[in-house]
């Protein structure tokens, strides 16, 4: 399985100029005026989320304005957010019109709902995309879904979503986060604050 690498350490490749500039400057969203966010699984335009995750919204409009103005109540136009799949039902206009009222500069991995080409969803508004999980920081592992196998001695922390409220999975624990929509308000969670509930994991 092909794995990029989101480490500053890693950074002399020039396929990560991009990424590079986006995070130049955040030390695991500690301590810097710009954040670090990740969220997963809007699924924006998806009426049928809303009846199979039992979501608190009355139509896709009213789930995908909540969601709008959630993000940009939390994140600020220079802020990170890594979303890690599953974007959108929308065609390319729409889509791009949700994409672009949301701060913050973005980076998407792709999830298993985002069969377009890395460039369609550039275009429309993403300014990373990977198809692949990344690495940030030698130590977190971001991927759509959650890994298949891990114990104490794994030297990963395993950030990632798919799994939306399924019972199966805890929200957090001290090697792994779920970043779906629905674990956290339909709202994006800053890392920093991931860290501090693994940490009493």
């Amino acid at each position: 399985m092909e794995v990029y690498i989101l480490s500053l350490a890693y950074f002399d490749f020039p396929m990560y100029n991009s990424v590079k500039s986006i995070l130049k400057g955040e030390d695991w969203g500690r301590g810097y005026l710009n954040k670090i966010f990740l969220t997963a699984d809007m699924h924006f335009g998806h009426a049928n989320i809303i009846k199979y995750e039992n979501r608190p919204f009355v139509s896709a409009d009213d789930m995908d304005n909540t969601i709008i103005m959630n993000w940009n109540k939390v994140v600020s136009k220079n802020d990170t957010v890594i979303v890690v799949g599953d974007v959108s039902f929308y065609g390319k206009e729409k889509t791009a019109e949700i994409v672009l009222q949301l701060y913050g500069k973005k980076i998407l991995i792709k999830g298993n709902h985002d069969q377009r080409n890395n460039a369609w969803w550039m275009e429309t508004g993403f300014h990373e995309v990977s198809s692949y999980p990344i690495i940030y920081k030698e130590w977190f592992v971001i991927q759509h879904e959650p890994p298949t196998y891990y114990n104490d001695a794994t030297p990963y922390f395993y950030i990632y979503g798919h799994v939306h409220s399924s019972e199966m999975y805890r929200t957090v624990t001290k090697q792994t986060a779920c970043v779906c929509m629905e674990r956290w308000n339909y709202t994006p969670v800053e890392l920093e604050k991931i860290i501090d509930l693994a940490k009493l994991a």
